[in-house]
């Protein structure tokens, strides 16, 4: 597949983030995650339990405590999940975390804490992921003002 001339799977791949550290840097790359397969064969999205209501009518209960629980809980390990698989090209030996088993999965800023990271860090971390994950206004303005200027130059030549 070309778009433009241009073959996707040729193009960069990875966000990378340094974090200097004393006279030693270390080096974070995050890559987006494709699908949510595997999260969602882990960690199935929690379903509500039903009410009757007036009339005989069934419905959801999504007011019901336990289920906003669930719904949280979910929530956490859905981003913990982003921020653990798109951390994979950075090859983190994970303390507690166990990508089998999604109790774990929100331990990941806790394992960066608990070896020498700083909050701050943790937070760029986090943005480094949704970097890889997501396409910012910057990255479309930025793209945009070189495609324009290429354009540009390939006219008045």
């Amino acid at each position: 597949m070309r778009i433009n001339g241009v073959d996707p799977k040729t193009l960069p791949q990875e966000e990378v983030l340094v974090i200097p550290k004393g006279d030693q840097n270390i080096v974070f790359r995050a890559r987006g995650v494709p699908d949510m397969v595997e999260f969602n064969a882990l960690c199935p999205e929690p379903k509500p339990s039903v009410r009757m209501v007036a009339g005989g009518v069934l419905e959801p209960n999504i007011t019901e405590p336990g289920y906003q629980a669930a719904v949280q809980e979910y929530s956490k390990r859905h981003l913990s999940y982003l921020v653990i698989k798109s951390l994979e090209p950075s090859k983190v030996e994970w303390d507690t975390v166990n990508m089998d088993s999604p109790g774990t999965w929100c331990n990941w800023e806790k394992d960066f804490l608990n070896n020498g990271l700083l909050p701050s860090d943790c937070n760029r971390i986090m943005a480094l992921v949704l970097e890889a994950n997501s396409l910012s206004e910057a990255k479309i303005k930025q793209a945009r003002e070189v495609f324009l200027l290429g354009q540009k130059l390939a006219s008045a030549a």
